[in-house]
């Protein structure tokens, strides 16, 4: 079947929708969904709640009404047809008299899976993959992670000069970028579900890892600690966000026991020596680096030793986008690596 422009217009502000929800669903997938009226005019939208709250295909159903019979639903994610902590999607669709359903990622577990068939035995034209890998490298990128390889993807963000040092020799780090990378930063925080740094960095610096712009949002603040050594008067043990002192023996430990407390999406914003540590294990999914047009000659470099003794052996990473931050530049970056994995039976809920 064919997708006309109107669709993949729809397509494209679903996936927005679902960006707009990051770090407020987990484990539910981040879906967005644009419901066209018969005449393909737009009739409603929405993106999935907080965990026991509706579906995208629900909120957007509930916003269309009556224009949604006869209609098409334009979704990031396959519909589910199971009965969670919420009712199948697939069955909200055919009551609302949806006609046509455009689907960019087919349901990936068991649990959830069946939408599809089930829309097209009662007679819904059913059209999957559309745009499939713009939507699986957005919003729901976190997620799939989860399904494949049972962790949280994690996004590595540093700051840097111009050559690759996150401080000074004397140690002094505030401020390498400006007040717009800075800015930026809390709009990344808010798209995760834990920001981690390791217990080096909460002695040095003492932040506090909340999120300061004005989205209200709390994610999980995450020192790793193997010894101890966190003070109690460490403002990360404030009650402005929850914490988590983690003893866990290595990166993957760590992410083990953070997919457990249903995280999915972690923002890694520990020092060389905790970044090297994970990006020598292959657990760095994507990178967001600022870099600030200054040069320094000393001080700590952005990633400690990696064990690469040759240039034949240096991680690479394809640029995934470059961004003006006022005087300063952030980078989007994805590892050139497979991301193979199993694949999980548990679904959204």
């Amino acid at each position: 079947m064919t997708v006309g422009p109107t669709e993949l217009r729809a397509m494209a502000r679903a996936r927005e929708l679902g960006a707009a929800v990051l770090g407020t669903t987990s484990p539910n997938p981040p879906v967005g969904a644009v419901i066209l009226d018969a005449e393909g005019g737009p009739a409603g939208e929405g993106a999935t709640a907080p965990p026991g709250g509706p579906h995208a295909e629900v909120v957007a159903l509930a916003a269309a009404g009556e224009r949604a019979r006869g209609g098409t639903a334009v979704v990031t994610l396959e519909p589910c047809a199971h009965t969670g902590r919420t009712g199948p999607c697939a069955d909200a669709l055919l009551a609302a008299g949806i006609a046509r359903v455009v689907v960019a990622v087919p349901e990936p577990t068991e649990l959830a899976a069946g939408g599809a068939e089930r829309l097209r035995a009662a007679g819904v034209d059913v059209v999957l993959g559309v745009e499939r890998s713009e939507a699986e490298d957005g919003a729901l990128a976190g997620w799939l992670t989860g399904v494949r390889e049972y962790r949280p993807f994690v996004v590595w963000k540093t700051a840097a000069t111009l050559d690759g040092r996150v401080a000074a020799a004397d140690g002094s780090s505030r401020w390498i970028t400006g007040e717009q990378a800075r800015a930026a930063v809390h709009r990344l925080r808010a798209t995760c579900d834990a920001v981690v740094v390791g217990v080096g960095t909460a002695l040095t610096d003492d932040p506090q890892l909340t999120v300061r712009d004005g989205s209200g949002r709390r994610p999980l603040r995450v020192i790793a600690d193997r010894q101890g050594r966190l003070p109690e008067t460490a403002r990360v043990l404030d009650d402005a966000a929850p914490t988590l002192v983690s003893r866990a023996a290595d990166p993957a430990a760590l992410l083990a026991e953070l997919f457990e407390r249903d995280v999915r999406r972690v923002l890694l914003e520990g020092g060389p020596t905790l970044a090297a540590a994970f990006l020598r294990d292959g657990l760095v999914d994507e990178a967001v680096i600022h870099v600030a047009p200054k040069l320094l000659g000393a001080g700590p470099s952005l990633v400690s030793d990696l064990g690469i003794p040759s240039i034949g052996g240096a991680l690479t990473f394809s640029i995934v986008e470059v961004t003006p931050l006022g005087g300063d530049v952030q980078l989007r970056l994805r590892p050139n690596r497979h991301t193979g994995g199993r694949q999980s039976a548990h679904g959204g809920s």
